[in-house]
């Protein structure tokens, strides 16, 4: 074991990029083993399963895509910290779609609780308070935030746009604007 230098850590991350190349589907504790070249076994001290290998991988995501999500915010409102919520969504699930997909895993309570997952829909509020909704529109903006967002993007990883025009950029400016638009006229 001492020579592979196995931690959870290292194992998460491993399992991570292992996400990214070949998709979230395929990390197993098993696969994760290939590549260290060790027993299965050998993982179980660190992580309990694959089950739990990724949750930790989840984890992860909603970590990393929280700090990027509060560096792109900072400072921003109105559409332009919207668009800037929605391109760090988008580009995130384009560099790391493994990661992206681990994101989506459903958690448990307590642990959805302790995750990052929190500070994503506490900066998605905070973004809608620059459109002056009141509750419970707020809560339905940030349910509409989200699908559309997450719609967008699972619909365009999974080639869903390539067979027409226009391209898929000028596609997500638009209906960025068109959110900013609705954002800005919510319904009565």
């Amino acid at each position: 074991m001492a020579r592979v230098g196995l931690t959870t850590e290292r194992l998460v991350r491993a399992g991570a990029d292992l996400a990214d190349e070949a998709g979230f589907d395929q990390v197993t504790a098993s696969a994760l083993a290939r590549r260290f070249d060790v027993k299965v076994a050998s993982l179980y001290s660190h992580v309990k399963s694959s089950h739990d290998l990724k949750t930790r991988i989840a984890l992860l995501a909603l970590e990393e895509l929280a700090e990027l999500l509060a560096g792109a915010l900072a400072g921003r409102a109105g559409k332009d910290a919207l668009t800037a919520y929605a391109n760090v969504y988008r580009d995130y699930a384009r560099e790391h779609p493994g990661r992206y997909a681990a994101g989506q895993l459903r958690l448990d309570p307590e642990t959805a609780g302790a995750s990052a997952g929190g500070r994503h829909a506490d900066m998605a509020r905070a973004i809608l308070r620059g459109y002056d909704l009141a509750e419970p529109d707020h809560t339905a903006a940030v349910r509409l935030l989200g699908s559309v967002v997450h719609g967008y993007v699972s619909l365009e990883m999974g080639g869903g746009f390539s067979h027409s025009a226009p391209d898929t950029q000028e596609t997500w400016s638009r209906i960025l604007d068109a959110l900013d638009a609705l954002l800005r006229n919510w319904p009565a």
